[in-house]
């Protein structure tokens, strides 16, 4: 590492620039990760929390399956609950409106209405389930829009519910909950235009998924799995991980461009060195020692900005703060841009010492 600290000592201003490109860079990708998974945990925490081990959802004739288009009939619900080794089955119904506050001078704000059966505690979702048909359960986002807590009166859709409960955290598609027992749902849902039916069955269990959800028209997957059914989450999550990709594949173009350029200015330095001695394999672990340092310092700062400015921005932004959004973009940075130094590399491996003594000159 010799050579590498005496280039970082005299070449200060050269390395001071690609460090604060790739700071620049990290913060650009540690700020898009966080707000991805913000904006990600806005759209489908509430689908995430609800309870049993697979959702149901209708399997639409044309199409792929959608929890705004889904509706379950009274039928295939029995017909869920027939099955060999269901547990459960609970019906949910979810579906978007505007709900007012406490107070005349309080405007609409949009919201999701989750029909949820008061025997479904045990989960996010199905602990805001209210106990009677003119109560609702407030998810913490919900109660913060409205400025409604325990005790006040809220309006949906024209009629006046009392705050049974203020709960924890719950989005869908980036609308805060608001938890009805089924039989206000199902009648608000008719006022809105829908049909008042189930949008998604809440199966537990080990019944043979695949042949039950085949025989009812239906799509049975894992919560996880069901996020495919958001129409918000499938685009707003591809845009910003393209992003995320390309703002990485351009770290690495740029510090391979850099140590590219860095390796060949000093061509003969290395060419002289190999001449008295030194192993291609020093002079690459001095190259990649350099490189690895570079990326550190820029990363390293780049990563603090980003958790600097989370904390700061508190509850602001929908902004994850996470090992996942901070180091995972760390350490792929580091490897990647490792990667493209590693490109640069070709000069050291290649030089032929016969070039200091002055042959090819």
């Amino acid at each position: 590492m010799f050579v590498a600290w005496r280039d970082l000592r005299y070449a200060r201003g050269r390395f001071l620039l690609i460090g604060t490109v790739v700071g620049l860079i990290t913060l650009l990708v540690g700020f898009l990760a966080g707000l991805t998974g913000g904006l990600a945990g806005q759209n489908v925490s509430a689908v995430l929390g609800l309870p049993g081990d697979r959702l149901v959802l209708q399997q639409p004739s044309t199409g792929s399956v959608s929890f705004s288009e889904s509706s379950i009939t009274p039928d295939v619900v029995d017909d869920w609950r027939s099955a060999p080794g269901v547990t459960a089955v609970t019906p949910l119904g979810i579906t978007q409106g505007r709900a007012a506050g406490p107070g005349a001078d309080s405007g609409a704000v949009g919201v999701a209405l989750v029909g949820i059966p008061s025997d479904a505690r045990g989960s996010t979702v199905g602990d805001l389930a209210p106990a009677g048909d003119d109560t609702v359960g407030l998810s913490s986002g919900a109660a913060s829009a409205l400025r409604a807590s325990v005790g006040d009166t809220i309006s949906l859709a024209g009629s006046d519910f009392r705050v049974e409960s203020v709960g924890g955290d719950a989005w869908y598609s980036h609308t805060p909950v608001v938890a009805l027992s089924p039989t206000a749902w199902a009648e608000l849902d008719q006022r809105l235009g829908g049909t008042g039916d189930p949008t998604v069955l809440a199966v537990s269990g080990s019944p043979a998924w695949d042949s039950v959800a085949a025989s009812t028209g239906t799509v049975a997957e894992t919560p996880l799995g069901s996020l495919s059914a958001l129409e918000t989450f499938r685009s707003e999550i591809g845009s910003l991980g393209l992003m995320i990709v390309m703002l990485l594949g351009i770290s690495a173009l740029v510090v391979g461009a850099f140590f590219t350029v860095w390796t060949l200015q000093r061509a003969g330095d290395i060419a002289v060195l190999k001449a008295l001695g030194a192993s291609t394999r020093s002079l690459v672990r001095d190259a990649l020692g350099q490189a690895l340092v570079v990326l550190v310092v820029g990363i390293g700062v780049g990563t603090g900005v980003v958790v600097g400015s989370a904390v700061l921005l508190g509850e602001a932004l929908p902004f994850l703060l996470s090992p996942l959004t901070t180091v995972v973009p760390a350490v792929l940075l580091t490897l990647l841009g490792l990667a493209g130094a590693a490109v640069a590399l070709r000069t050291v491996t290649s030089a032929d010492p016969l070039t200091a003594l002055g042959s090819t000159r």
